[in-house]
């Protein structure tokens, strides 16, 4: 398990969920893990995910980053770089709900919002891109980049509409970025996760949503964070080279149903 061998990684939002479960497999396979969250707490309970993959014998470090702020992204990759001298991999998770249609969305709610899931993803890519421009090619990649997209940046996210546009934004941003820097070996890739269980509560649980992925996910499960992980692993390591621009679904077949 050594796809990421010596690689270095920065995971937004990966104190918990899905970023979680992406460094601690990160990790597993051999990167240099920089968690990236505003808090260390783990949204499911548990130990911090830095405890966890050291537990695990791995190396990770957490800086603590708000996404939305220019100056703690500029130093989240500057202490990245300092300590481990590239960076290697970004992933771009971090990502907030708002949870309201349209007319119930308050401006502040939708600042925040696009604060956080676009204008944190724009903030981290531009760092990203910036210090991999600087660094040799390495199999075939002078870094790549993964953005965490959902099958509600393609489709209506019902009753989220802030959350929906955010991420149809970071779908065409990946494509942008692909398309922009690909000829300098900077790949670009996004995962775009189906109703996934990440041990949260509140609305992402409540039975009318639960009944409503049920009944869109022809899969006869819905998703794990694992399931998410796997993808961001495979678009990361070198085996995916030449898939750039993509959005891969992880939704069990929503979106071909």
């Amino acid at each position: 398990m050594t796809r990421l061998a010596g690689k270095v990684a920065i995971v937004t939002g990966g104190s918990s969920g899905i970023g979680r479960a992406i460094a601690r497999l990160f990790a597993q396979e051999g990167a240099r893990v920089v968690v990236a969250d505003a808090t260390e707490g783990v949204v499911e309970g548990g130990i911090p995910v830095v405890e966890a993959i050291r537990s695990d014998g791995h190396e990770g470090t957490f800086i603590r980053c708000d996404v939305a702020r220019e100056a703690e992204v500029e130093g989240l990759f500057g202490e990245t770089v300092a300590r481990h001298g590239a960076v290697d991999i970004l992933v771009n998770n971090a990502a907030i709900r708002a949870g309201k249609p349209l007319a119930e969305t308050e401006e502040a709610l939708w600042d925040s919002v696009i604060a956080v899931n676009l204008k944190g993803a724009f903030l981290c890519a531009r760092a990203a891109v910036r210090q991999m421009l600087l660094q040799p090619v390495v199999d075939e990649a002078r870094g790549r980049i993964v953005n965490i997209s959902s099958q509600h940046g393609m489709i209506a996210a019902p009753e989220d509409f802030a959350y929906g546009v955010s991420k149809s934004g970071l779908v065409y941003m990946t494509r942008q970025i692909a398309a922009d820097y690909g000829h300098q070996h900077i790949v670009c890739n996004a995962v775009a996760p189906g109703k996934i269980l990440t041990g949260k509560t509140g609305r992402a649980i409540e039975p009318r949503w639960i009944a409503y992925s049920e009944a869109r996910t022809p899969f006869p499960r819905l998703g794990t964070p694992l399931d998410v992980a796997r993808a961001a692993l495979f678009l990361a390591s070198g085996e995916a080279s030449f898939v750039n621009g993509h959005n891969l679904m992880v939704d069990g077949g929503w979106m071909a149903a």
